[in-house]
């Protein structure tokens, strides 16, 4: 397990919503919604993507993650005549309309904070293989009405955003955060892994040395050189982190959630936490249940 591995397993779809639009040449789609991240797939066409003066070129296959809250525009690569929302859009297909396959994705807890907060507001990934029956798929999928659509348009989502965050990464323009970089030291790889093993260890800066086969001096040194904080501290926030995705389920105590989480001292635990993210560790839990969102109540609908 690594970071990145853990960032993404905590975020799932569960009741996503997803939708197909068509884009009539010159209208253009606007998406209001305010998802944090909304993901996109152009199944057929061309146009642009638009985020404030932001523009990105948008083509058949390709995907795209676009950061909310802030809205975005779909459209023809011209400035379009008609923007309309997205929801509102009701209009027959003809074959040469683009059709793009979004999926709103509302996302809670800290760990998928921090997968939004190292994503620039939009980035768009090539379509670098042949993904017409990948496409086809997805579109019978959302027509489909058979037992289980729903875990499976969950599950595609899971894995379409996966597939398109690694691909993103791995390309040249892409600002990677600091610990993905560090993944590939042999010093702070180690280290790092063994966090994310097992958060809940008693990890000291000795024993986190000892499992990357360095000296404390240097693990400490590369660490903080490479991923921008001292190996402790980046365990205390990622360890907070996971508290907060604990603190979500109301039957589980803040002590058990401590111990969870690596602290025998639910006061100690309580104590970094309110250091960390600023309120104790109830209060953050009784916010998260004020402003939670109920899941759509449909996961797919034809815009």
């Amino acid at each position: 397990m690594d970071p990145f591995d853990d960032l993404l397993k905590g975020v799932r779809g569960e009741g996503a919503a997803f939708g197909t639009s068509s884009l009539a040449a010159q209208c253009g789609l606007r998406f209001t919604d305010g998802a944090p991240l909304t993901l996109c797939v152009l199944m057929r066409g061309e146009g642009v993507l638009r985020q404030g003066d932001l523009v990105l070129p948008f083509r058949t296959g390709e995907a795209a993650i676009v950061r909310g809250p802030e809205p975005f525009v779909f459209a023809d690569a011209d400035a379009p005549r008609t923007v309309c929302d997205a929801g509102d859009v009701s209009m027959p297909e003809a074959p040469d309309e683009a059709v793009l396959l979004t999926a709103s994705y509302r996302l809670t807890g800290e760990v998928a904070r921090r997968l939004v907060a190292v994503l620039p507001p939009m980035i768009v990934v090539p379509d670098d293989h042949d993904c017409a029956s990948m496409r086809g798929y997805l579109e019978a999928q959302l027509d489909a009405c058979r037992p289980g659509r729903q875990v499976v348009l969950d599950r595609l989502l899971d894995w379409l955003l996966v597939c398109t965050l690694r691909d993103w990464f791995d390309r040249p323009e892409a600002v990677r955060p600091g610990w993905y970089q560090a993944l590939g030291d042999p010093v702070v790889g180690p280290a790092l892994r063994a966090i994310h093993a097992d958060p809940g260890r008693p990890w000291t800066l000795a024993s986190l040395a000892a499992a990357a086969h360095a000296s404390r001096t240097t693990l400490a040194r590369r660490f903080t050189e490479l991923v921008g904080e001292p190996p402790l501290a980046y365990l205390t926030g990622w360890r907070m982190a996971l508290a907060t995705e604990r603190l979500m389920d109301p039957s589980m105590t803040v002590a058990t959630v401590a111990r969870e989480v690596g602290y025998t001292d639910a006061f100690a635990f309580s104590s970094a936490f309110k250091r960390t993210l600023g309120k104790s560790p109830t209060a953050y839990r009784q916010d998260a249940a004020r402003t939670a969102s109920p899941h759509p109540a449909s996961a797919a609908q034809d815009r």
